[in-house]
């Protein structure tokens, strides 16, 4: 499989609630790091992340990729994401961002996911109070 298929499966899994379908595009010791959540270690932690993160905080999730490119050990894609927010204060409004999808390869899976966009417009289109913004960007400016 090449890796925009791949990752388009992976993708596809995530945004019809397939957990199980987006962690088998993963070695078993695969990483998912997500911007917001943070890292999930193996299959198990990425299915738990889908179900008890992702679709805890979030609906109808659109996850559209383009300029997709590897050499098969590296991938990278550029990406438009959106979903409906579950959170509390920002339940029903739908938000979007651009971003960076990064992957390390080993052989025909994930063995390392991670992207990259800007966290903090994102939490001000869900209308978060200032100050929580600000503590959000300071906890990662630590990280």
């Amino acid at each position: 499989m090449d890796f925009e298929s791949l990752l388009g499966r992976m993708t596809a899994a995530i945004c019809r609630g397939d957990a199980d379908g987006a962690a088998s595009c993963f070695t078993p010791d695969g990483i998912y790091h997500d911007g917001f959540y943070g890292e999930f270690h193996g299959r198990a932690e990425i299915v738990r992340m889908v179900h008890e993160f992702f679709y805890r905080d979030a609906r109808e999730f659109e996850w559209r990729l383009s300029g997709v490119l590897s050499d098969r050990r590296l991938g990278y894609a550029r990406y438009e994401f959106s979903y409906v927010s579950k959170i509390a204060g920002s339940e029903g409004r739908r938000v979007g961002f651009s971003g960076v999808s990064c992957c390390e390869l080993e052989g025909e899976l994930i063995l390392r996911y991670g992207e990259f966009f800007e966290r903090a417009p994102v939490m001000a289109k869900l209308g978060f109070a200032d100050e929580r913004i600000l503590r959000a960007v300071k906890r990662w400016a630590e990280t």
